[in-house]
């Protein structure tokens, strides 16, 4: 090939291919891949007592409290390191006997996790009144927003979205079936 058609093929090259570079899915198309969400089982649930100590009846229960959902969204964002991602966190409450007046405050947490790795964690305080009346209730969290780092590499799928209530060592103990519940 003389060097006059090698050039000519190295610059008209890029040229012909530039059609191509319109097809496919346009930038935004399609959903990125998002988190997965999951509760921790031991952590998910929460009984307040009263007093401190290893047995109770229903009457020292001040208040019993589970994270029944985890719920959340992505969508790509204008910077393609950062996967813009909002999570709400549903908490469902039971009114104990022993509670006092009609007011409690929980603490829950969100953590992104890479592979086994704790990358980031947050606690958030719910603070929860019951109507008059009213003994149960579900609230939800407003959004929590989250920028993952990506790249084509690493999609916001290598992570991973954990919540649960932020345990006192009692509690986590209760939890786990050893007792002692404070």
């Amino acid at each position: 090939m003389s060097s006059r058609l090698r050039s000519a093929v190295r610059y008209c090259a890029p040229v012909l291919l530039l059609p191509l570079f319109g097809c496919g899915p346009g930038r935004n198309e399609f959903a990125p891949a998002c988190p997965s969400a999951n509760l921790v089982p031991s952590l998910a649930e929460l009984t307040r007592y009263s007093s401190p100590g290893s047995t109770h009846d229903i009457t020292d229960m001040v208040l019993q409290a589970r994270v029944v959902a985890v719920n959340g969204s992505c969508e790509a964002g204008d910077d393609r390191t950062k996967l813009p991602a909002k999570v709400q966190v549903s908490v469902s409450v039971q009114r104990g006997p022993a509670m006092q007046g009609r007011e409690a405050d929980v603490a829950v947490f969100l953590a992104v996790t890479e592979g086994e790795t704790i990358r980031d964690k947050q606690v958030f305080p719910v603070h929860l009144t019951f109507p008059p009346n009213v003994d149960r209730m579900t609230v939800t969290s407003g959004e929590i927003e989250l920028d993952l780092p990506v790249s084509p590499e690493k999609s916001g799928a290598s992570y991973g979205i954990i919540s649960g209530f932020q345990l006192s060592p009692d509690e986590l103990k209760a939890n786990l079936g050893g007792g002692g519940n404070g």
